[in-house]
């Protein structure tokens, strides 16, 4: 197959920042995707209504004349969100779910969340009016392993939560292991989860391949061989709780190649098409509309697209860097052939 065109595909996970940043990053999204769930870890967080919208209107001013892009907001759950938040967050319209970052997890998580249990009149209001829980699914344990984190999540802390909301409708994000995707196929259906294309293409020895590479560095770390080959198994078998998400993440090289690197790689100049590779190496690209347009929208009760995407099989090279901002930044596989492009 040289050419395919499917349902316009949706990111159901989507960092854009703010500002500059957002400017120059929001085209390759729109380009792309008709809808992406907007991550709400700005400085400060979006943690209100009101910030959504003023946020939103940012997404809006910035599109290019001729996209057509749908920005799907969230709220950063605190330990200060309240039920009537949830409330307003819900009659909005323009809401789609609370973000879970466990406090210090990954890029501005610091007013994360401690004890989950604090918040459970929050989730009791999410159930009530059905907003999903978007949740980054690791402990932050200093104790355990970071190869481990997502997999003692989900027994310490995922588990229990299910259990004690079982209509809750919940989105484990950016899944890296065996034991993820096996929990979301023994789960109820309120249970689905998003997967990126570096946790399809990458194992961790993409890390040190030659030296330390903190382009390939984000969190969920990337995983071992055997977890690479679960999830492209999971996205690839039709399965309908497993969709995509890029988690794509903007950070200028300077950040990225410091003492204290940041965690976070950018895919979406180059997206679908690499989901594209990964699908067509596992034999399965007649899969692919479902994972990439069907199955989020379905399970976020939204409407499926109506308009098409094409693909070729025509390979083109990544450029070294493009800018985030006034800043040069490094794209996923800059330098090297991409397989397929838009058409």
């Amino acid at each position: 197959m040289n050419r395919l065109s499917l349902t316009r595909p949706d990111d159901w996970h989507l960092h854009l920042r703010d500002g500059d940043v957002l400017a120059t990053v929001l085209p390759d999204t729109a380009r792309r995707f008709r809808r992406a769930i907007i991550m709400p870890n700005l400085k400060p967080p979006v943690t209100t209504v009101e910030a959504a919208v003023e946020y939103r209107d940012r997404i809006l001013a910035a599109l290019p004349e001729e996209a057509d892009f749908e920005p799907l907001m969230t709220l950063y759950l605190t330990e200060g969100t309240t039920p009537g938040m949830i409330d307003a967050a819900k009659a909005s319209g323009f809401v789609h779910g609370v973000k879970l970052y466990p406090a210090g997890a990954t890029t501005n998580a610091a007013s994360g969340v401690t004890d989950i249990r604090r918040c459970y009149p929050v989730f009791e209001a999410m159930q009530r009016v059905d907003l999903p829980l978007l949740i980054h699914g690791e402990v932050t344990d200093p104790d355990v392993d970071i190869f481990d984190r997502e997999a003692v999540f989900i027994e310490r802390h995922l588990e229990p939560l299910i259990r004690d909301f079982p209509e809750l409708r919940v989105v484990l994000e950016h899944i890296t292991t065996e034991s993820a995707v096996q929990f979301i196929q023994d789960g109820p259906a309120n249970v689905g989860s998003t997967i990126t294309p570096q946790h399809l293409l990458y194992n961790r020895n993409a890390l040190f391949a030659g030296g330390m590479r903190p382009h390939h560095f984000c969190l969920p770390i990337l995983k071992r061989e055997l977890h690479r080959k679960a999830l492209l198994e999971a996205a690839t078998s039709g399965h309908p709780r497993f969709f995509l998400g890029t988690d794509s993440a903007p950070h200028p090289r300077h950040a990225k190649e410091s003492a204290c690197g940041c965690a976070g790689i950018y895919s979406a100049h180059a997206a679908i098409e690499l989901y594209a590779e990964a699908f067509a190496a596992a034999d399965a690209l007649d899969r692919l509309e479902g994972f990439a347009s069907h199955f989020g929208p379905d399970f976020y009760k939204l409407p499926r697209n109506t308009d098409k995407l094409t693909l070729e099989r025509s390979p083109w090279t990544v450029p070294e860097a493009v800018l985030f901002g006034h800043d040069p930044g490094v794209p996923l596989r800059a330098g090297e052939t991409i397989a397929w492009q838009l058409a």
